[in-house]
């Protein structure tokens, strides 16, 4: 991003910009030490996509729930969203999360209670 932000600056520079380029906005040409630009870039960089993977499925050392979304070594407890897919999907995910969701609704209905869920 720090590299982006210098390149932007750089190419914006050229002749062929300039009866496009207007003040710069963000991070405006105060900023100009990569100390600052690096602290610019912490303070608002953000995502538009939808955070997945936090706790995903699987058995390997990474992995936080089973296939049945219970958390690894913790009795009683699961997750239930888009932290358990390892991987985004290629769109929304809306739909897979609801498909999640419906799914452990499914698995704790074939359960016994226990003194967590009853």
């Amino acid at each position: 991003m720090l590299t982006g932000i210098k390149l932007c600056r750089q190419i914006l520079q050229a002749s062929a910009f300039e009866t496009f380029r207007g003040e710069e906005l963000f991070p405006g040409t105060q900023v100009e030490q990569l100390d600052e630009i690096a602290a610019y870039i912490r303070d608002t960089a953000g995502t538009l996509y939808h955070p997945v993977g936090t706790c995903k499925m699987g058995n390997d050392p990474m992995a936080v729930v089973n296939s049945r979304l219970q958390v690894h070594s913790i009795e009683g407890l699961r997750v239930v969203d888009a932290s358990i897919m390892p991987t985004i999907v290629g769109g929304n995910t809306n739909a897979p999360t609801i498909m999640i969701a419906e799914k452990v609704a499914d698995l704790l209905m074939e359960e016994e209670p226990t003194p967590f869920r009853n």
